[in-house]
């Protein structure tokens, strides 16, 4: 079809400026002019037909291209995704673990700060009873002492009037070391009236006082001795728990410090994650959509190709035949017959 269309294109061409010519205006072959017309087309469409071939060329190049950007980016961003899901999982597992060591932390911390205060409240009444312990021990060690004194010089009467007296029985109303023989004995010898005195030869009363002052003295060496210990013990209470404090308030700082920097990171990575799932999707759609241009602009190629070919080999073999000496004889008979005598081979 194409080959009856040149032909019949090539004799309109030719026909037309012979119909009415003078012999001077077509002292030209006819043929040649057709051929050399067609030769040009040929080439025409050659050049057409490389042309096309160079810009599909490289249009196919850059599909290539894209399509293998696109497939390495589309990787890239599954294969980060892929990782990105479990490093988001770990670092919340890690926030929430470290979440439960700070408030372990922070317990631990209130607790150690709760045994300061009780052990400081408990040192200050102990601290107040023992306070209260020697400001009596003392009272009543120098009354037996002026007692013991007293009756060794025979002046019980002038003791019996002093104040050192009354704390006396007040000792023996109190205490419950006193045997109550020896109370009896004391309380008798401070019922003595003005005037009556003690006869120091005799020994009794001022061994009994005695032994009270010393049993006296020693609870109250015993006491100083328990009272120290207690200071050292709470000292050493308080060194330790200001020592976990401060431990504990370091620990509460770096978990906080860690915490936010997880918080961060977490954030970032489900931003990250984000937009790369967004430019995952637009990868895929515009990799589907070039694919299927691609392919498209191969076909349309093709078919160009294909009627491209069919074309200049329709223009060959019209070129051939109108190159044949049978194309002369056709020519002839077309042109009018006043012109008949010029056409020439």
């Amino acid at each position: 079809m194409a080959f009856s269309r040149i032909v019949k294109a090539a004799m309109l061409a030719t026909l037309a400026p012979l119909s009415g010519a003078t012999s001077s205006q077509m002292e030209a072959n006819p043929i040649r002019k057709v051929v050399t017309m067609l030769q040009a087309m040929q080439t025409k469409v050659t050049e057409e037909g490389e042309k096309s071939q160079e810009l599909y060329e490289k249009f196919m190049c850059y599909c290539k291209s894209s399509t293998g950007d696109l497939s390495t980016s589309i990787q890239a961003a599954e294969d980060k995704i892929g990782e990105l899901g479990p490093d988001i999982q770990g670092s919340e597992e890690k926030k929430l673990k470290t979440e439960e060591e700070l408030k372990s932390d922070q317990e631990d911390r209130e607790a150690a700060k709760v045994a300061m205060s009780e052990a400081t409240a408990l040192r200050e009444r102990e601290k107040a009873v023992y306070d209260k312990f020697m400001a009596e021990s003392s009272t009543n060690l120098a009354a037996l002492t002026k007692a013991i004194a007293a009756v060794e010089k025979g002046m019980s009467g002038g003791f019996l009037q002093t104040r050192s007296a009354s704390v006396l029985r007040s000792i023996l109303a109190s205490s419950k070391d006193v045997m109550d023989t020896d109370r009896q004995e004391l309380l008798a010898f401070l019922s003595a009236k003005e005037g009556d005195e003690y006869a120091p030869q005799n020994g009794e009363i001022t061994g009994i006082l005695k032994t009270i002052k010393d049993e006296m003295f020693a609870e109250e060496q015993e006491t100083m001795a328990t009272e120290a210990a207690a200071v050292k013990s709470y000292e050493e209470l308080m060194a330790a728990k200001k020592k976990e404090v401060a431990a504990l308030s370091k620990a509460i700082e770096q978990k906080l410090e860690r915490i936010g920097a997880l918080g961060v990171k977490i954030a970032e990575m489900k931003s990250d994650i984000g937009d790369s799932a967004e430019s995952l999707d637009e990868d895929k759609k515009f990799l589907a959509d070039l694919e299927k241009n691609c392919a498209t602009k191969s076909d349309v190629h093709e078919e160009e190709k294909k009627m491209r070919a069919q074309e200049i080999v329709a223009l060959a073999d019209t070129i051939k035949i109108l190159n044949d000496d049978d194309a002369l004889d056709l020519f002839k008979k077309t042109l009018p017959s006043a012109s008949m005598s010029f056409v020439q081979v």
